[in-house]
């Protein structure tokens, strides 16, 4: 497989999976927005801190209101991770490897794109309706996708940048919660903490099968254990690591005899001590640390695979934790290390996939 390709199907998830979980984390901040006190910022600017765009939306949205937090996670043409520029980057990235994946996927995301930036109905529905449907429409695209992509190298970088991005969004909006939502200790346990953590949960996909695994009181530890370290929840970060882990493993092949490189030893420490820790032992270190030191070793994560199958040039003084890919002077080369020549694909430099947590 050509590097190009690989770092497109990687990407073309990357987006997809992004776009939907900004509709999600904003389709329920919408309904908690009605339980919140009149002019409050809350829920809303913490899902700038969520998605990690802190500092761009400040500069573009001084003011920072709940329309402004909207309009800038949706449509803003300068937020290269808003719902339309997601959508948009995984459809150039489609385009361009068309002959790689299915019909079925290629209409679906042309599907999407088309609506976002050509329906004109579509933009006069209720905020609601249209958070609604992008989120069916990116879920719509996981169905497709695996119900007709061979389970080849194809197949494996496709999850590779959906977990990746899983874990990313799953980690941030609990930290989210956790540092910058606590609430004074007489809210500690009321009503409003309450609804929080329980949009927590919406948030991420989770809230039926927390009470299916828990059948007990919303309780914060058993929140952040649920969505950190169960093994069987999709869009935990324990399950996403070992996902991530089977896939480096089956693209890797027959490994050469000798020691780890540097990808199999982080993924491999990764997935260790996020499947052997008790949340108590977390949360006696600091639940907000560990996930700080999570999002690194994830950016680090990263920059290993696009070392490894995206650049074929990888100069000394640069750190792998952030390798720019798709940059103008690399050049195409096969996933096993032959090369070829090839037009490289949509840059992904303006990607905040290394972002700072």
């Amino acid at each position: 497989m050509l590097s190009r390709v690989a770092e497109s199907l990687y990407w073309i998830n990357r987006y997809v999976e992004r776009a939907e979980n900004i509709s999600r984390f904003l389709e329920v901040s919408e309904a908690m927005a009605l339980d919140c006190p009149p002019g409050s910022a809350e829920p809303w600017l913490p899902l700038i801190d969520a998605s990690g765009d802190r500092e761009l939306f400040d500069r573009l949205y001084p003011a920072g209101g709940p329309t402004d937090v909207v309009g800038f996670l949706v449509r803003e043409p300068g937020n290269p991770s808003s719902i339309v520029n997601c959508i948009a980057t995984a459809r150039e990235n489609a385009r361009q490897i068309r002959e790689v994946i299915t019909t079925e996927m290629w209409e679906q995301i042309n599907d999407i794109y088309l609506t976002l930036k050509e329906s004109d109905h579509f933009w006069r529905l209720p905020a609601q309706e249209q958070l609604h449907e992008v989120r069916r429409a990116c879920q719509l695209f996981y169905g497709v996708t695996d119900a007709t992509l061979s389970r080849d190298l194809s197949w494996q970088f496709s999850k590779l940048g959906r977990l990746v991005e899983r874990a990313d969004k799953t980690s941030r909006i609990l930290d989210v919660k956790y540092f910058l939502l606590l609430p004074s200790p007489e809210e500690v346990g009321g009503v409003l903490d309450e609804l929080q953590w329980i949009s927590l949960l919406r948030s991420a996909g989770a809230y039926q099968m927390f009470r299916q695994s828990q059948q007990r009181a919303i309780e914060p530890k058993a929140v952040a254990a649920f969505l950190l370290l169960d093994p069987i929840f999709p869009r935990s970060v324990r399950y996403c690591l070992e996902g991530l882990s089977k896939s480096l493993r089956v693209i890797r092949g027959n490994p050469v005899p000798g020691p780890p490189d540097d990808l199999e030893c982080l993924s491999g420490l990764m997935l260790a001590n996020w499947s052997y820790v008790r949340i108590d032992e977390l949360i006696g270190r600091g639940l907000h640390e560990a996930i700080d030191q999570f999002q690194s070793d994830l950016n680090r994560l990263h920059g290993l695979i696009s070392d490894r199958y995206f650049d074929t040039v990888i100069h000394a003084s640069q750190s792998p934790a952030c390798v720019q890919s798709g940059a103008p002077e690399t050049q195409s080369m096969d996933a096993s290390s032959s090369s070829a020549a090839s037009p490289p694909p949509l840059p992904t430099a303006s990607s905040p996939a290394c972002a700072p947590a």
